[in-house]
């Protein structure tokens, strides 16, 4: 088994993570997200610097990453259901107020934190999902829109050709070999074959966790997905779920996560993180023993934990910071641990611990 150092060091294999911080000197203010929200971690931080309150900071990390169609883990040009619709979830949590909302199975939407965000600020509720969500969103100035982008549209069809025969042409056809490179009939289109190929041999779960905290201490997080690909419709992973894909507590910290999120509700993952910050753990051991947890629901099978892929990401009211990913690379033997960090020097990637050095599935 390996195991990561702390957040921005040299990773090794073997051995136990050193205890120690996993920032530098307590900076805030400070804005954790995963590795897809790097390029936009500078709008929140901006919000941040000028007094602005942390919520409306993290939205503005994932509002640009759901409002993208060439990132397909969330919002607009997510990958959809078995039945070709995309399902948003997500989750805010306002740390000053200790006030929370979500949404789960939202359709047609394309911001659904937002949605979430006026849940918690103008409803009794904390979760509204499926159908109400979606009129609950009309009725309050959202706009009702097809989010299945031409290429999501394209990846839905080639899972479904490779799925069934019914969804290729018959024998009696002179196309009846057609395959993807049929429906990339442009050079445009044909850019996208290995992305296609990938996300249909190896359906991703496509999460964005945002964290921030503010000069003062006051913290709030959000959690924004299109879910696993080509699920059943109606499924709901863990980012709307107060305690699991995130959760926030302003006298200690935050917590959220990406990846398979069936795993992380099982054992309240963003819960158990803050919960080991406030018995004394950092952002990166507490993220570790979520993952622990994980793992000794399958007594520590690796054949059946490189079938999934979670990662959990922490701050805590002082700055510091953490991350740590059940593997260190996906199946393909690409490093894929990493989250994206701004402290007030600009965005960047830095390493996160891993609980296994080899490699799983991609995210």
């Amino acid at each position: 088994m390996g195991t990561g150092l702390l957040a921005g060091t040299r990773r090794l294999l073997g051995g136990t993570p050193p205890p120690g911080q996993a920032s530098a000197g307590h900076a805030r203010p400070l804005i954790v997200s995963s590795a897809n929200g790097v390029k936009h971690l500078e709008r929140g931080m901006a919000v941040l610097k000028q007094g602005g309150d942390t919520l409306d900071a993290v939205l503005a990390v994932v509002t640009a990453v759901e409002d993208d169609p060439n990132d397909d883990s969330v919002g607009y040009g997510g990958l959809p259901n078995e039945e070709g619709e995309v399902e948003l979830d997500a989750s805010v949590m306002h740390g000053p107020t200790r006030r929370a909302g979500s949404v789960a199975a939202i359709r047609r939407i394309k911001n659904p934190s937002l949605v979430a965000r006026v849940v918690m600020e103008r409803t009794s509720h904390v979760m509204i999902a499926g159908e109400g969500a979606r009129r609950f969103a009309v009725d309050q100035g959202f706009q009702d829109m097809n989010l299945l982008t031409e290429r999501s549209r394209i990846a839905w069809l080639a899972w479904k050709a490779k799925s069934s025969k019914n969804w290729r042409p018959g024998l009696d056809s002179p196309d009846w070999k057609q395959d993807l490179a049929a429906m990339l009939n442009t050079p445009e289109k044909r850019l996208w074959a290995a992305h296609i190929e990938n996300v249909v041999e190896h359906p991703p779960t496509g999460t964005i966790n945002c964290l921030a905290v503010d000069a003062s201490g006051a913290i709030s997080g959000t959690t924004t997905t299109s879910g696993l690909s080509w699920k059943i419709p109606g499924r709901v992973g863990d980012s709307p779920i107060i305690g699991a894909g995130l959760y926030v507590d302003n006298d200690v910290g935050a917590a959220g996560s990406t990846g398979k999120g069936e795993e992380n509700i099982k054992i309240s993952g963003g819960h158990t993180v803050v919960e080991a910050m406030r018995r004394g753990a950092t952002p990166t051991e507490a993220c570790l023993e979520a993952l622990k947890r994980i793992a000794r629901n399958y007594n520590n099978n690796m054949d059946k934990l490189r079938q999934f892929h979670i990662k959990f990401y922490a701050l805590n009211k002082y700055g510091d910071f953490g991350g740590a990913s059940l593997w260190q690379k996906d199946y393909n033997g690409k490093d894929n641990s990493d989250y994206a960090v701004h402290d007030g020097s600009g965005a960047r990637l830095v390493d996160m611990a891993f609980l296994f050095g080899g490699a799983g599935v991609v995210e």
